[in-house]
């Protein structure tokens, strides 16, 4: 495990107006599945080689949240959703990159442009390897879900000792019908509890953020309290 570089970037808010960001990098070649789950723990996100977290001065509202798996029931909707879904196949493997992956990835970006207002650039070989398929080592898996043989979604996770690091899931909007986002949350803790993984790491909460605040449905959860380094103990309430 080498740390090729550490910095800090100041920006605009990714999830609320008005505010600024400060982001905290650490680029790990060859991190091992223990140190992952270190970074994890302590609110990091992974994509590719890239493990990040928020480190704003006086704000505090991105909070990491992760769903207890053993204490999870889901509800006659969910179960609902899972049974409209039982026609879809998925798969899992190591992360991949095709040209089917690149040009739904662009379609999924494309529709969250005109519904959600989201920034779209067109999505490069280079850029999607980058962020999802360099740096899983032996953690990271993507889980393919297809309808009639038609590649649908991708969730991109790590599979760490104690649970599943949810990182990515995009899909084509012509299968929204199917609630595919909650689909692959759902498998994922099935996947979770057939796995005796206790946690599903979900990313960060943010209660005014629309596309973030859906995380806080899922109960029962765990909160990050405050920013532990690696050299303190995290602690989750």
């Amino acid at each position: 495990m080498n740390i090729l570089k550490e910095f800090k970037t100041n920006d605009n808010c990714s999830y609320l107006d008005g505010k600024n960001q400060t982001t905290h990098y650490k680029v790990i070649d060859d991190c091992s599945i223990s140190f992952c789950q270190e970074l994890i723990e302590r609110g990091y996100r992974r994509f590719g080689k890239m493990y990040f977290r928020p480190v704003c001065s006086g704000c505090d509202e991105c909070k990491s949240i992760k769903i207890d798996v053993n204490n999870f029931n889901f509800s006659s909707s969910q179960k609902k959703v899972l049974k409209k879904a039982s026609n879809i196949k998925s798969y899992i493997q190591k992360p991949t990159m095709s040209r089917a992956h690149l040009e739904l990835f662009d379609k999924y970006h494309l529709f969250m442009k005109d519904k959600k207002g989201w920034e779209y650039t067109p999505s490069s070989a280079q850029s999607y390897y980058s962020s999802f398929v360099d740096g899983h080592h032996d953690f990271g898996y993507e889980v393919l879900y297809y309808y009639e043989g038609t590649l649908i979604g991708v969730d991109l996770i790590d599979v760490l000792h104690d649970g599943i690091s949810s990182i990515y899931f995009y899909y084509d909007p012509e299968y929204s019908k199917y609630s595919l986002g909650r689909v692959s949350l759902y498998n994922q803790i099935l996947f979770a509890r057939n796995s005796n993984k206790r946690w599903i790491y979900l990313g960060y909460y943010v209660k005014e953020c629309p596309s973030l605040a859906y995380k806080a449905h899922y109960t029962p959860y765990l909160t990050l309290q405050d920013r532990p380094e690696l050299n303190e103990d995290a602690y989750w309430l």
